[in-house]
């Protein structure tokens, strides 16, 4: 929009051409849906059949959760068949072909199409076996569920999952081998649903179990692992098949981690059960997870995010590196509602590191910042990317207090990347944004109401309604929102929105599905016990050596996975031996959890941090390495929780606050020492002085406290004295 006048006798041209020029919205594209590189895009009939399966899917979760709840296992064998059948519709099991010269030959096709016959008869099969227990027989013939149903399913799914390796077509076309899979999550679900509901659920485990149930567990537990590989990658694949060979071979290995052994009927009939695969990870994403996805994606569609950003951009954007800081606020309001930390570096580093960039940042900072950014939007409270959901099941621990637990390692997390980026900025000379290039806040604030969901949902939570009640409050006062807004919800917009919501969900219940099976093989073969005994053992030599062992398995078992499926292992092994040894469960959990979301930005696999290196298009390891240091903070406060459960909100009003002061005060030195720069430049001497401080102020005890104090007041007064106000870089 510009102004044309010929004339200005008031001498106001000027004004109203720079008045004009500021935009209103810089954030444009931050809510638009992000098609992963190996997701179908239909055209015609096939779109919308597509599209009605994930309304539809979204939809049976709002209506099951709020109106007509159905039996547990039976809602999430549904829950998780129906992520199957979509996954598989959108998602390739292979690359595109981008021509017909790299199309697959023509007798991968027929092949595909002739699996389905075994396919669809293991699925008759099911029916004619329902037949036979309405009609009075208390079980199957064992031989008829494995030659008539366990073969040909088992067949079918290994075949087609081999095929869909090596079948390529163009993006908009579908697979039928694909096709093949889809039947065979039917099938497989049809028998559970079968067997589940009849006195057959009570034989899981034991060797009166019915052979159809571990054929049906088979099947779906190779198809759960197959859709994890193509919308997570392979770490969580390659990690779930080291755990099931080890529930074979533990038998033969040595020391703690051998054990009795277990049949492949005995622990397949067992592990689709509440014992694993239809366990805690999978109760939380058919209950809280895909309810909040559904929120986000009603966010998304009212381009609330969008609004975030801009927000953001007002607040922050001419402070000096303001694209950073503004990274800092938009990745940690869109990161509490987005469930991975990859996934949030994609939807708000495309716009904030190209304009990190623009101020002078480094192409390697950006991507680091962004990343560092992205990763502490999973431990914001109140939604914590789901992860208060699975710590509150897990747990047993009532959600709220979890939510508020979190407040102050929160704070610590984002003051620490603020000062590092901060200081990095005072030390370059790095500029804000000029006036002219970001939205004016005094027309942000007049949309200020579009904040409205989040209050509902905070104030819903904390006046005691449930988790989904106050979730689907906020899902509906979203759409109500927008009805005030410049981007008005329809039913058009409303479809749109569960479409989006059935889409988004693929990929966190496969990888919760898939968690959900190590858990199982954790459980049932007793190596999270055994895994205590060891921190049982080293925590008699020293807490600390315990706790730094729990760390690095916590890492480890992280590293390439989404934060839910993370966090989920990683409280099955390691959060049982911190509680045996004397920690408190919230402390435990936390601790365990803090160092599973970090996995996200620690070499040498680190998801966001290769994500935004591909924005960035700098060097992947160079920038995990430079997320790593400005995520330094997380990696020593879940320290502070041991040493000071305050940290937590556990003790007196003044233990709390005079914890979260120093502990902030302590995180400002270290941000310091990191950069090298306080007042002004800091000296290699003064650096370690700094280090000691932080030390002494993050470890909690009140003459640690004073020390540090006294150390941060005598650099303060002698950084002051040196630089004074010459030192502090222009800002804009």
């Amino acid at each position: 929009m510009s102004h044309n006048n010929d004339q200005d006798p008031n001498g106001l041209k000027d004004d109203a051409q720079t008045a004009s020029s500021i935009p209103e919205s810089i954030a444009e594209g931050v809510d638009e849906e992000v098609v992963e590189s190996n997701r179908r895009v239909f055209v015609g009939w096939q779109f919308f059949l597509f599209a009605a399966l994930a309304i539809s899917y979204s939809s049976f979760h709002l209506f099951s959760l709020n109106v007509y709840p159905m039996e547990t296992w039976s809602f999430r064998i549904v829950h998780i068949a129906g992520a199957l059948i979509l996954g598989y519709g959108l998602f390739a099991g292979a690359r595109f072909a981008e021509d017909d010269q790299q199309a697959s030959p023509a007798w991968l096709k027929w092949a595909s199409y002739a699996l389905l016959a075994p396919a669809v008869y293991s699925l008759v099969q099911v029916f004619l076996m329902q037949q036979t227990l309405n009609g009075g027989a208390l079980r199957i013939d064992p031989s008829i569920e494995t030659l008539h149903y366990g073969y040909p399913l088992i067949a079918a799914t290994a075949a087609a999952i081999a095929l869909s390796w090596f079948y390529r077509q163009s993006r908009h076309r579908f697979n039928p081998a694909d096709l093949v899979l889809m039947v065979c999550a039917i099938a497989s679900a049809a028998y559970l649903l079968m067997a589940f509901n009849t006195n057959m659920r009570m034989s899981t485990g034991t060797s009166f179990a019915p052979p159809g149930i571990s054929w049906a567990a088979i099947a779906g537990s190779l198809l759960i692992l197959e859709l994890t590989r193509r919308v997570a990658g392979l770490a969580l694949v390659v990690i779930s098949a080291i755990f099931l060979v080890y529930v074979f071979a533990g038998q033969y290995l040595p020391g703690f981690l051998g054990y009795p052994g277990l049949s492949v009927q005995r622990f397949f009939s067992q592990v689709y059960t509440d014992a694993g695969i239809l366990g805690p990870t999978t109760a939380v994403s058919s209950t809280y997870i895909i309810l909040f996805i559904i929120f986000a994606a009603f966010l998304q569609a009212s381009k609330v995010g969008d609004y975030f950003v801009n927000f953001a951009f007002a607040a922050a954007g001419r402070a000096r590196g303001g694209p950073a800081k503004v990274s800092i606020f938009a990745s940690g309001l869109m990161g509490m509602i987005n469930g991975t930390s990859a996934g949030n570096v994609v939807s708000t580093g495309s716009l904030t590191i190209p304009l990190m960039k623009k101020v002078g940042y480094p192409a390697r900072s950006a991507g680091a910042i962004e990343a560092a950014a992205s990763t502490g939007g999973q431990i914001m409270p109140p939604i914590m990317g789901a992860g208060a959901f699975i710590m509150a099941e897990v747990t047993g621990i009532p959600y709220t207090d979890i939510a508020i637990a979190a407040i102050i390692p929160a704070i610590l997390y984002f003051a620490s990347i603020y000062f590092m980026v901060d200081f990095e900025a005072a030390r370059k000379g790095m500029r804000g944004m000029r006036k002219d290039e970001i939205p004016l806040f005094s027309k942000l604030v007049k949309q200020v109401y579009l904040f409205a969901p989040i209050i509902i949902l905070i104030v819903a939570l904390f006046m005691g309604y449930s988790v989904i009640r106050a979730g689907t409050l906020a899902t509906a006062s979203a759409a109500v929102v927008s009805w005030i807004s410049p981007n008005k919800m329809g039913i058009r917009a409303i479809l749109r929105a569960l479409q989006i919501a059935g889409t988004m969900s693929i990929q966190i219940i496969a990888v919760c599905a898939c968690a959900g099976l190590i858990v199982g093989v954790i459980s049932l073969t007793g190596v999270g016990a055994r895994f205590s005994s060891l921190l049982l053992g080293l925590a008699g030599v020293s807490q600390l050596l315990a706790l730094v062992f729990a760390m690095l398995i916590s890492i480890l078992l992280g590293m390439g996975m989404p934060t839910t499926a993370a966090y989920a292992v990683a409280a099955s092994v390691v959060a049982p031996g911190l509680i045996n040894i004397g920690i408190e469960p919230l402390v435990a959990h936390f601790f365990v959890f803090y160092f599973a979301v970090v996995s996200a930005i620690t070499p040498p696999v680190a998801l966001a941090s290769y994500a935004a290196a591909g924005i960035s298009g700098d060097n992947p390891m160079g920038t995990s390495v430079a997320s790593f240091k400005i995520g330094l903070a997380a990696f020593i406060v879940p320290f502070m929780f041991f040493y000071s459960p305050a940290m937590l909100m556990e003790g007196s009003a003044m233990q709390i606050l005079r914890v979260g002061v120093t502990a902030t005060l302590g995180i400002i030195l270290l941000s310091g020492m990191v950069q090298a720069w306080f007042f002004g430049p800091v000296n290699t001497l003064q650096r370690v002085v700094m280090l000691v401080g932080a030390m002494f102020m993050i470890y909690g005890g009140i003459y640690s406290d004073i020390a540090g104090l006294a150390i941060g007041a005598a650099l303060f007064i002698m950084q002051r004295k040196q630089h004074g106000n010459k030192a502090t870089p222009r800002t804009t």
